[in-house]
């Protein structure tokens, strides 16, 4: 039956693994089990491309599906970007990368591989992860999503009705990251920001990017904690963070709270704009892997105590924050969801 039923795929690329998925042409997923290889972009663009043709390869021979299934292709990878398909300089990938035409060289790679040229659509990984994610929460409804990941930095999509995400007009919609935060709320200074910012971008406070700075914030109150004491550099007190949180250490209980009422204004902020059904959390530390449930519910439980009295009164009663439930995989079967919703006009 496979052998009939026609597909969309989805590549999500990142700096250092890229990752397979796909949904059927009724938007369901094609399987959950993650297919991931290394990116390999020290060996330059071409090698990238080729990586990733071998990994659909790859995909279509594990589940029993051809090439001639395939009705389209979407490409999920991190900005900026100079132009829709044309790549700007990424922190994260070698120089020679920037202005590479990548939708040009991926479309091209795929018509030879296929024998006819595919539809191919690109886009931004966090957002095409917040399609996924949507299609996941709001089930048969038409409701919109907001999503927000913390991990190195703040990943953020906003799905319409639609199931597509805002881009704007230079494909840098919905890079909330770097709205200010409300320091006057949180009772802190502004931290420096990866951005080049100077005035507080919230993802300093609720990211790994920003733990160093709250580390040293409040540790200060902590003069005879094993950190305070501690030789470790700072990356790996910081990285140390979680699992004490989940320990009930003070000190890191009150970092990890601090960062969820951070994202619980962020959220109200973003949800006077954007009025969503559903928020939902991803991120490193909604990962039922690596965080137990107790701590996954405090800092949902703080997200959603702290967002709800900034919040209209019928927004209360009608907004619901969730969490993420797709991890790694949600990016790759966004972009496949998004070729999808576009083959459909």
């Amino acid at each position: 039956m496979n052998a009939k039923r026609n597909i969309f795929i989805g590549t999500d690329s990142g700096a250092t693994t890229s990752k397979i998925g796909a949904v059927w042409e009724d938007g369901q997923t094609v399987s959950t089990k993650l297919l991931q290889r290394p990116t390999n972009p020290q060996n330059g663009p071409d090698a990238v491309v080729a990586g990733w043709v071998a990994a659909v390869n790859e995909y279509l021979q594990q589940y029993g599906l051809s090439w001639q299934q395939i009705r389209g292709v979407g490409l999920a990878i991190p900005g900026p970007y100079q132009r829709y398909g044309v790549l700007g300089r990424s922190a994260n990938l070698p120089a020679s990368f920037a202005g590479w035409d990548v939708h040009a060289a991926y479309s091209q790679a795929l018509a030879i591989q296929a024998g006819r040229l595919l539809p191919l659509i690109m886009g931004n990984d966090g957002k095409y992860g917040g399609v996924a994610e949507a299609q996941y929460a709001r089930g048969n409804t038409k409701a919109s999503v907001l999503m927000l990941a913390p991990g190195s930095g703040l990943g953020s999509a906003f799905v319409d009705q639609n199931g597509l995400p805002l881009e704007g007009d230079t494909l840098a919609g919905m890079e909330t990251a770097h709205m200010p935060a409300p320091l006057h709320l949180l009772g802190v200074k502004p931290f420096p920001c990866g951005c080049g910012k100077d005035w507080g971008c919230i993802e300093a406070y609720t990211t790994l990017s920003g733990l160093p700075y709250l580390l040293a914030d409040k540790i200060v109150k902590y003069p005879n904690h094993e950190l305070a004491q501690s030789t470790a550099s700072a990356k790996e007190k910081v990285l140390s963070l979680r699992g004490l949180a989940q320990k009930g250490d003070p000190l890191a209980v009150e970092i990890f709270d601090f960062q969820a009422r951070a994202l619980g204004l962020h959220v109200a902020n973003l949800a006077m704009a954007l009025d969503p059904q559903f928020v939902v959390i991803g991120g490193g530390l909604m990962d039922a892997e690596v965080t137990s449930p107790e701590f996954r519910e405090r800092y949902l439980r703080i997200v959603r105590e702290t967002a709800m009295p900034y919040l209209w009164p019928a927004q209360r009663h009608q907004i619901k924050i969730v969490p993420a439930v797709l991890g790694d995989l949600s990016q790759a079967i966004g972009a496949a969801l998004v070729a999808l919703y576009q083959s459909r006009g």
